[in-house]
């Protein structure tokens, strides 16, 4: 059976990612009851999800924000991302569920004061924090990173039936320089592989925006361009 979905366009808004831009995003009919299921197709069609809303960005006179994901069986890592694997040696993982925790609550106001002051997302309530990680149809987790007892990062990760989606990631600023956000993801493709799924998401690379362009450094890389999947390097918009 098919399914026709219609798809609504917000109004203009400042964009998040560039400077003196407006943008738009198109969103699922919000009549539509959302599934992980259903999440799983929009996901390969560039979409991507807010708490329970999922979006994509539609914007009339911009095309920079380009959907990403990572090959897993394509990806090896370079030199910088050896040494990443190596500082981070007595690092601790545990898969938790996204439930509210006190700890990571006070980490995420710590990393959003430290890295991303004045970016709309400042002084977070535990409402605002919840129901932007979490949502009701997601199967979502938490990868928790600890050295001995002490919390250092959190990676808010979607499970989709071809992979994972590596939603938010947010650690302590004093521990910078070990590259956690890079840590992260090597350990989101690796638990990726481990489950036998082809693809990581990683939402948006934008060329304009520094904050994003580090997911160019990922080996595998593919990019949604003309309604279908590319090798990173074959897309035109890049050029």
């Amino acid at each position: 059976m098919t399914t026709t979905i219609q798809f609504y366009q917000d109004k203009g808004h400042e964009c998040s990612y560039l400077k003196d831009q407006q943008a738009r995003n198109i969103y699922p009919d919000p009549n539509l009851t959302m599934s992980n299921g259903l999440y799983s197709q929009l996901i390969q069609l560039g979409f991507r999800r807010s708490g329970d809303f999922s979006y994509r960005p539609y914007c009339e006179t911009c095309s920079a924000c380009v959907p990403v994901r990572i090959n897993t069986a394509e990806f090896s890592p370079n030199r910088s991302q050896r040494r990443c694997l190596k500082r981070n040696k007595d690092v601790s993982m545990t898969l938790l569920e996204p439930v509210f925790n006190q700890d990571h609550f006070e980490l995420y106001q710590r990393y959003l004061a430290g890295r991303h002051v004045n970016g709309g997302m400042d002084n977070p309530t535990i409402d605002n924090y919840m129901g932007f990680i979490d949502s009701n149809w997601s199967d979502t987790a938490l990868l928790e990173f600890r050295i001995d007892t002490q919390l250092v990062a959190v990676a808010v990760t979607d499970f989709v039936h071809d992979g994972a989606s590596a939603f938010y990631t947010f650690f302590d600023p004093e521990f910078a320089a070990r590259s956690l956000g890079t840590y992260a993801i090597l350990q989101q493709i690796e638990m990726t592989k481990q489950n036998h799924r082809p693809y990581l998401y990683l939402g948006y690379w934008i060329k304009d925006c520094q904050k994003m362009v580090y997911k160019q450094n990922f080996s595998g890389l593919e990019a949604f361009s003309e309604h279908r999947w590319h090798p990173f390097k074959q897309i035109k918009t890049f050029e």
